[in-house]
Formats: C-alpha cells, sequence, structure tokens
C-alpha cells in the first residue's frame, strides 16, 4: 500500500459487509483511521477486529438523526477529526409500483436519500474544522436510468445524484469536495441469487461490454481515489463504474 490516505479518519457507513467493508479495510490499508457504521454489529465488530488497531465500530441506523449526532459526538471525541465520509449504507427491495407496499417505499427513502442527506448534514462541521474534506456518496447505474421492479430504489439513486451536485456547490469554499459513485452489477449480498430467483444475472452479465460482475473491490478503489488528495480538483461529479453497461 502506499499511505494514500496517511492521516485520515473516515467514517463508512453500511461498512459490516459487501462495499463498504471493502472500502474500510482498503481505506485502513491506506493508512486512514476507519469509523465502520452499520446496523449489523456483530459482523461490523467482527470485521473492525480484523482490521485491528485503525479500525472501530459504531452502531448507526442511517435513518436515525439522533443516531448520527452520537457518532459524530464519539468521532469528535475519539479521533478529533473527520476527513472522509463514504455515505455507502443502502437497501434494495424489489416489487412493481403497484405491488409495493407504501411501508416498503418509505423505509428505501428512509435508508438510501434521508441517510445520505443525514450523513452530510451531521458531519459537514467537522470536515469544515478539518480545513476540508471528501464526502462520497455512492449513488448506482439506476440514478441514471429507469429499472422496472426498482422504482422506489432507482428514485432514491437519482436523487443521491442531486443531493451530491447540490452539496459540491454549498461546500466547495469549506475545501470539502463532494462526488458519487454509480455501480452496475456488484457482487454483494445485495444481489445474491436468492433475491432474484426469476432473474438469471450471469446471462445478464454476459451481455455487458465487460461480461461479468464487478466486484466490491472494484468499487473500493474508486472510492479511495475520490477520498484521497488525487482527485482534489473532482467535486459535484459522478463516477460511473458498470462495465459499460450505459455506454451502449
Amino acid at each position: 500500500m502506499t499511505g494514500r490516505l496517511d492521516g485520515k479518519v473516515a467514517l463508512i457507513t453500511g461498512a459490516a459487509r459487501g462495499q463498504g467493508a471493502a472500502e474500510a479495510k482498503l481505506f485502513a490499508a491506506e493508512g486512514a483511521r476507519v469509523v465502520l457504521a452499520d446496523v449489523l454489529a456483530q459482523e461490523g465488530r467482527t470485521l473492525a477486529r480484523v482490521i485491528g488497531a485503525a479500525a472501530r465500530f459504531t452502531e448507526l441506523d442511517v435513518s436515525k438523526p439522533e443516531h448520527w449526532e452520537r457518532v459524530v459526538r464519539e468521532i469528535a471525541s475519539g479521533e478529533g477529526r473527520l476527513d472522509v465520509l463514504v455515505n455507502n449504507a443502502g437497501i434494495f427491495r424489489r416489487a412493481r409500483i403497484e405491488e409495493m407496499p407504501l411501508a416498503d417505499f418509505v423505509r428505501i427513502v428512509e435508508v438510501n436519500q434521508t441517510g445520505c442527506f443525514l450523513g452530510m448534514k451531521h458531519s459537514v462541521p467537522l470536515l469544515r474544522a478539518a480545513g476540508g474534506g471528501s464526502i462520497v456518496n455512492i449513488s448506482s447505474i439506476a440514478g441514471m436510468m429507469g429499472v422496472p421492479g426498482a422504482a422506489a430504489y432507482a428514485a432514491t439513486k437519482w436523487a443521491v445524484l442531486g443531493l451530491t451536485r447540490s452539496a459540491a456547490l454549498e461546500l466547495a469554499r469549506d475545501k470539502i469536495r463532494v462526488n458519487a459513485i454509480c455501480p452496475g452489477s456488484v457482487d454483494t449480498p445485495m444481489i445474491a441469487p436468492a433475491l432474484f430467483p426469476d432473474f438469471d444475472q450471469a446471462a445478464a452479465w454476459a451481455k455487458l461490454p465487460i461480461p461479468r460482475a464487478g466486484s466490491a473491490d472494484e468499487i473500493a478503489r474508486c472510492a479511495l481515489f475520490l477520498a484521497s488528495d488525487e482527485s482534489s480538483y473532482c467535486t459535484g461529479s459522478e463516477l460511473v463504474v458498470d462495465g459499460g453497461k450505459l455506454a451502449g
């Protein structure tokens, strides 16, 4: 590793598994002090122990303002600063619009959209106090196209892009950069085959220009670029990581 995040403190939501876990491991390997946040407490604590002294876990439901307030207080009193926020936490539920219960739609919005908003809202004072920093919001190519059977998820990922661009304009003079990553199909528990029994994932991936699913590590490396000073002139942008799906 090259120490691309030496001296930085990073908060990653949804860090117990999947993309968030890959980001946490990579950031720590690159020199960051990493705060892993998730509702999956047992998995999160286990991962923090595996990473070692550079990481700790805190329980966080991103949809709850009081949780964010506590987490930010903990970072202020413990780590003393915050340089990077990765709003990675997200959920996915499949249903056609006419069949989706309102409670499910609302919950997806609470986690994917409101959680991103609250993360920025409560983290900005710490980022500003550190002299600036980087916010990386995880959107999706579902935020750039329609997705039948996933209207709620797609709507929140479009919203994340709007939040990203607006926050980038608001925070640029504070030296806080705000960018989004838009993954395509990534091999994580969110797209486990059991959740898609009527859909041939392998056949769909084979049709991509790069004919496979992405990996969590590939998304983590993109997050590392945006979190590091290497992307110092990037803000308000969307980094698409989809194997070429949107290129056609």
